[in-house]
């Protein structure tokens, strides 16, 4: 498995996005999202891309996993791994040695136990409230 750091492109986020089941927003609307993102990974095996994820945030104090998709017939074989392990390093080694930041993300049901296993825990938590969030349209 390669991960490539900011090659993302609309379209091949719209097919990995298809992938997975979700109905993805127009080009335009992903253009602009990936425009404004910190920083996107893309997974290969080989020549063929099979899963990705965002890190959207402020660079200093939050951080936010977005996006993340791994294509059905390549859960379970590491390309998952593979993309937080490289989001971690990168917002690792982005932040000055002496801060603390916040990584955060809203996970699907099926998906808690995988995040569970890099040290994420789950909202709400016995110290502080739930994860929330809107959709406005």
């Amino acid at each position: 498995m390669e991960i490539r750091i900011n090659t993302l492109t609309p379209e091949l986020f719209i097919h990995l996005y298809k992938s997975v089941g979700w109905e993805p927003p127009c080009i335009e609307q992903v253009r602009t999202a990936l425009n404004n993102t910190l920083a996107t990974f893309t997974c290969y095996d080989g020549n063929c891309p099979v899963g990705m994820v965002r890190l959207i945030g402020d660079g200093g104090m939050s951080f936010y996993v977005k996006d993340f998709a791994v294509v059905p017939y390549h859960q379970g074989k590491g390309a998952g791994k593979c993309l937080l392990e490289a989001l971690e390093c990168y917002v690792k080694e982005c932040k000055p040695l002496n801060w603390t930041v916040s990584l955060e993300l809203i996970s699907s049901k099926e998906a808690v136990a995988f995040y569970k296993k890099f040290g994420f825990e789950e909202r709400p938590c016995a110290w502080d409230g739930p994860g929330m969030f809107k959709m406005v349209r």
